[in-house]
């Protein structure tokens, strides 16, 4: 028989990870040009923090309605809505859900916001890629970084710190990369030239970038962005996907998306030779989904955490053993 409920993490207030709670909710039905995706892992992010906390609704105790939360998944689709020729029921698939509800059971997709789930990789990894895959093309994009160039990304072990790092050095660029200590060897292994935080960081960049930053992306939101602009030169070359003050330096706030596909095209290439891979943090069940937000807002991450909500129905596909991420702690 044919499920008609869901689970869905939601809130009902703002605040901490506390106020996060798993509730019972109707099966989507997808509508035109839709999918219905019974969901197997999904990541979690900084948006989703922010937005559990009301960031972006200043002055407004509460959501009117229990809010859900999630921006990327990786599943097998299970329903397919009219116009909808290019996929079929069973394909596994990662990518957005139309709402940012990805932290569920089932979710909608828009047919070009998903993308075939390569068969190497579990449905964990697939997972932690759509946001920090597409974010770091996007924003890379929008600087116009080219080959010879000098990136520095801030938060570089982060998810979208990670997937930048590693595209601007396939696209020929050198990589200087602020992280905490415990992530300079593995930046060192993907190419880039790692820096610490704290006072003395324009003078750490220049020593390790003499010919000077072409480009920064603004990962970790932590007031770098005058900094930024100083070693960039112009507010026009830094952009920031993670400070809400960036129109008071004039910088450019990157958001939206580009169509997953678009971007696929470009990065499954990297994916399928090694040139880009995400190792993931920990695991997490949906049901301890207050721990996995406690332990991404911790900060000091190697990658991605990510949530699973179904056990795999894909052979291929199996959990994550931290002896396949060298230095990521297991969970406990």
């Amino acid at each position: 028989m044919t499920a008609t409920i869901a689970r869905r993490l939601q809130h009902a207030a703002y605040g901490g990870p506390e106020v996060l709670e798993l509730a019972e909710v109707p099966l989507p039905e997808p509508g035109h040009g839709q999918v219905r995706v019974r969901i197997h892992a999904a990541g979690a992010n900084a948006l989703d923090s922010k937005l559990r906390r009301g960031l972006f609704t200043p002055g407004q105790e509460a959501p009117a309605e229990p809010q859900p939360l999630g921006l990327e998944m990786a599943g097998v689709i299970d329903a397919v809505g009219p116009g909808v020729t290019e996929w079929d029921l069973g394909r596994p698939v990662l990518g957005r859900t139309v709402r940012p509800d990805a932290l569920a059971t089932h979710a909608l997709a828009s047919v070009d916001g998903i993308v075939a789930k390569p068969g190497s990789l579990t449905f964990e990894h697939a997972a932690a890629l759509p946001v920090a895959a597409e974010t770091a093309y996007r924003t890379l994009r929008e600087l116009g970084l080219r080959s010879g160039q000098t990136l520095l990304v801030h938060a570089a072990a982060g998810g979208v710190g990670l997937m930048a790092v590693q595209l601007a050095r396939a696209w020929g660029a050198t990589v200087i990369g602020t992280a905490g200590e415990a992530n300079h060897a593995y930046l060192r292994e993907l190419g880039a030239t790692p820096v610490t935080y704290g006072e003395g960081l324009a003078d750490r960049v220049r020593a390790a970038a003499p010919q000077g930053i072409d480009a920064v992306l603004d990962a970790s939101g932590r007031g770098v962005l005058p900094l930024s602009v100083e070693l960039a030169g112009s507010p026009e070359n830094v952009v920031t996907i993670a400070d809400l003050d960036a129109a008071r330096h004039g910088v450019r706030f990157s958001k939206g998306g580009l169509p997953l596909p678009q971007v696929w095209a470009d990065v499954l290439p990297l994916i399928e030779d090694g040139r880009l891979r995400m190792p993931i943090e920990a695991v997490f069940p949906l049901e301890k989904a207050s721990d996995a937000y406690r332990r991404l807002e911790g900060g000091h991450l190697r990658g991605k955490i990510v949530i699973t909500a179904t056990t795999p129905v894909d052979p291929a596909a199996r959990s994550v053993d931290a002896a396949d991420q060298p230095g990521v702690p297991p969970l406990n």
